[in-house]
């Protein structure tokens, strides 16, 4: 995986939590994970197709969720009701879509998926991408964490 293809959605994801939580955001520590992995209860999902293909999961718990939804929205959640999970769907679209921006600047060409969300209890999320690895990113937040996971691979043609 090629880091041109990581960087942008680090720095957007660093960016635009910053910017809708108007708190600090704290970057911890890149790991590898395999790409079939468990999820901490509240994912969203955006798919990459073009010149690479792959995925960018936002992970996170739902204790999280409540605290980004309820401070993106000026109010406090105490279930992940439908504006809830709405406002982690349209997050993962800030962050992906200026991630892509980024990456268009830099002359590579794909497109997004609309966000899917997961949401539940010992869930595994599995992508068929060959022997690529997840690249994980954890976002530190007041209230928990945001792991970004990042598998891309150039398309095979």
């Amino acid at each position: 995986m090629r880091v041109e293809y990581i960087n942008p959605f680090v720095e957007s994801a660093f960016n635009v939590l910053k910017e809708v939580l108007n708190a600090d955001v704290k970057r911890g520590e890149i790991y590898l994970k395999p790409t079939s992995m468990s999820i901490m209860g509240v994912a969203a999902l955006v798919g990459l197709a073009g010149d690479v293909e792959g995925r960018v999961l936002f992970d996170m718990t739902k204790e999280t969720a409540l605290y980004i939804a309820g401070a993106m929205n000026g109010e406090t959640f105490t279930q992940l009701d439908e504006l809830a999970k709405a406002t982690i769907q349209e997050l993962a679209n800030m962050i992906t879509a200026q991630a892509v921006t980024k990456l268009h600047d830099l002359g590579f060409k794909f497109d997004l998926t609309p966000p899917a969300l997961f949401t539940g209890d010992n869930m595994e999320v599995s992508t068929n991408l060959g022997e690529v690895e997840a690249l994980i990113v954890p976002m530190e937040l007041a209230k928990g964490k945001i792991e970004v996971n990042v598998a891309i691979r150039e398309r095979i043609k």
